[in-house]
C-alpha cells in the first residue's frame, strides 16, 4: 500500500509540474521544488535534443556532404548558441534574484533590458554571419563539394539567429521565475514544427520537390521564430508572476551594465567552450568528410542524452538564484547536493547503454560503415566519463544561478584551451591515433572539468556573489 501511495503522490507531483502552477522555491520541500523544476526541464531538453536527432537522421540521407555542412556550420553556429546561453544565464540569474526578493516589478523591467540587449547582438551576428558564410566553411577547412552544396544553408541559419538567442534568453528569464512550464511549451512548439517540417522542405511531397538541405534550415528558422513568438506573447499576457508591463519599457542603463557583467561571464564561459570545440571539429576535418559525419553523428546522439541532465542541472540553478535572494545559503547548498546526485545517478544509467548498444544506435543515423564505426566509438568512449559529467554539470549550473559566471570561465580556459585542444592533437596527430585520440581527451577534460567545479563549489565563495 505504501509503495501505491507514494507511486499516486508521484504522479500527481509530475501532473503538478506539467501543469505549471507557481510555486514559492523558497519555501516548499526542496526535493519537491527539484522535482517542480526539472520534470518540465527535462522535457523540454530532451525536445531540443530530440530535434537534433531527428535533424541529422534525415540529413544524413542526402550524404555525408550534407551531414559534414551540418557539422562544420553547428561548429561556428554554436558561438551564437553561447552568447544566447550566456544572456540567459544572466536572465536566470537576475529573475531569479528579484524573484526570491518577491520584488517583481524589477523582475519585469530586467526582463524587458533582456529583449533589447539580446535581440541588438543577434541582428549584428546575423548579417556578418550571411554575408561571409562561404569564407567561414573554407575556414573551417571543407571541401569544395561541402562549400558549393552548403553555403545558402549555412547563410540561412546565421540569418535567423535572432529567434535562437531570443529563444534563449527568454527562457531563460522563465527558468528564473520558476516557470519552467513555459519553456518546456515553447521548444515543443518551436521544435515540433521543425520536426514535422524537416522532411517535408527537404524532401518534398507530392508535385513539391523540397529544398534539399536549405530546407532543414527553412524549417529550423521557421519553428524556433514562432516558438519566440509565444514567448512574447506570455511575457506580455499578465498571467503571470513575470510580466513585462507598460512601465516596465524604459531602458534602464544600470540594468544592462549588470546584464553586460553576468552575461559576460556567461559568454566567455560558453565561448571558450565553442572555440575548443571549433578547434576539435578542424582537426576532424583532416582526417576526411567521413570522419566529420561519424563526430557530428556521434555528438548528436550523446546530446540526446545529455539535454535531459543539462535540464536537470538547470533546476539547481533556479534554486540556487531564488535562495539566494530569500538569503537561504543553506538550502541553496543542498539543493545543489540532491541535484548532483540524481544527475549522476541518470548518466550512470546512460553510460550503460551506450557502452553496450552503441554500434547500434549509431547504425541508426547513417548506412556508410565508416561513418558508422567512428560515431560509434565516439559513443563508447566519451561516454566513460558521464558520471562525472553529471556532477559537473550541477556544480556550473550552480556558480551561474548565484551570477558567478566568471568561475567557469577561468575553468573552462585551464581545461578547454590549455590542456584539452593540445591533448587532442598530440594524440590524433603524433601517437596516430587518429578519431580515438579524439574522443579520449574529450573524456578525460570533461570529467577532469566536473572535479575542479566541485572543488571551486566547496570553496563556497560564489555564496557571496552580489547581483
Amino acid at each position: 500500500m505504501n509503495i501505491i501511495k507514494k507511486f499516486v503522490e508521484f504522479w500527481k507531483l509530475l501532473k503538478l509540474a506539467i501543469s505549471g502552477k507557481e510555486q514559492d522555491y523558497t519555501r516548499i520541500n526542496i526535493r519537491r521544488g527539484i522535482l517542480l523544476l526539472s520534470v518540465p526541464m527535462i522535457l523540454e531538453m530532451i525536445m531540443e535534443s530530440l530535434f537534433a536527432v531527428v535533424d541529422i537522421f534525415f540529413v544524413g540521407r542526402l550524404g555525408e556532404d550534407a551531414v559534414a555542412t551540418v557539422g562544420l556550420t553547428e561548429a561556428v553556429i554554436i558561438i551564437i548558441y553561447s552568447i544566447g546561453v550566456g544572456i540567459s544565464m544572466a536572465a536566470t540569474a537576475l529573475i531569479s534574484r528579484r524573484f526570491g526578493e518577491k520584488d517583481f516589478k524589477r523582475a519585469g523591467s530586467t526582463a524587458f533590458q533582456l529583449l533589447i540587449f539580446g535581440g541588438l547582438i543577434s541582428i549584428i551576428l546575423g548579417i556578418t554571419g550571411w554575408f561571409f558564410a562561404e569564407e567561414i566553411l573554407r575556414l573551417m577547412g571543407a571541401s569544395e563539394n561541402v562549400i558549393v552544396g552548403g553555403v545558402n544553408y549555412t547563410r540561412i541559419i546565421f540569418a535567423g539567429n535572432t529567434a535562437i538567442m531570443l529563444l534563449f534568453l527568454i527562457n531563460g528569464a522563465f527558468r528564473g521565475a520558476g516557470l519552467p512550464h513555459l519553456a518546456m511549451r515553447t521548444l515543443w512548439l518551436s521544435n515540433g514544427l521543425n520536426i514535422i517540417l524537416d522532411p517535408l522542405l527537404i524532401f518534398g511531397l507530392g508535385s513539391f520537390e523540397g529544398y534539399g538541405l536549405e530546407g532543414a534550415a527553412i524549417a529550423t528558422t521557421t519553428g524556433r521564430s514562432i516558438g519566440v513568438i509565444y514567448q512574447v506573447y506570455h511575457l506580455l499576457n499578465g498571467k503571470h508572476s513575470l510580466v513585462i508591463l507598460k512601465e516596465n519599457l524604459i531602458l534602464q542603463w544600470k540594468t544592462i551594465k549588470k546584464i553586460v557583467s553576468i552575461s559576460a561571464g556567461g559568454m566567455g564561459q560558453f565561448l571558450i567552450d565553442s572555440v575548443a570545440w571549433i578547434f576539435l571539429t578542424r582537426i576532424v576535418a583532416e582526417f576526411g568528410s567521413s570522419a566529420v559525419a561519424g563526430f557530428t553523428i556521434s555528438f548528436r546522439i550523446l546530446m540526446f542524452s545529455l539535454m535531459p541532465a543539462w535540464g536537470l542541472s538547470a533546476a539547481a540553478a533556479t534554486l540556487v538564484g531564488q535562495n539566494m535572494g530569500a538569503h537561504k545559503i543553506k538550502r541553496a547548498k543542498i539543493s545543489v547536493w540532491l541535484t548532483a546526485k540524481y544527475n549522476a545517478w541518470f548518466l550512470g544509467i546512460v553510460t550503460l547503454l551506450y557502452l553496450l548498444w552503441g554500434d547500434v544506435f549509431a547504425s541508426w543515423f547513417t548506412p556508410n560503415e565508416e561513418v558508422q564505426q567512428i560515431a560509434a566509438l565516439g559513443l563508447k568512449i566519451i561516454a566513460i566519463g558521464y558520471v562525472f559529467f553529471g556532477v559537473g554539470m550541477v556544480m556550473v549550473q550552480a556558480f551561474n544561478g548565484a551570477g558567478d559566471t566568471k568561475t567557469p570561465s577561468y575553468i573552462n580556459i585551464g581545461v578547454f584551451w590549455l590542456l584539452e585542444i593540445p591533448m587532442a592533437y598530440f594524440l590524433a596527430e603524433y601517437f596516430n591515433l587518429e578519431m580515438l585520440g579524439i574522443f579520449i581527451s574529450i573524456a578525460f577534460c570533461h570529467s577532469l572539468h566536473a572535479l575542479v567545479s566541485l572543488w571551486f563549489f566547496r570553496r563556497g565563495k560564489w555564496a557571496e556573489t552580489e547581483v
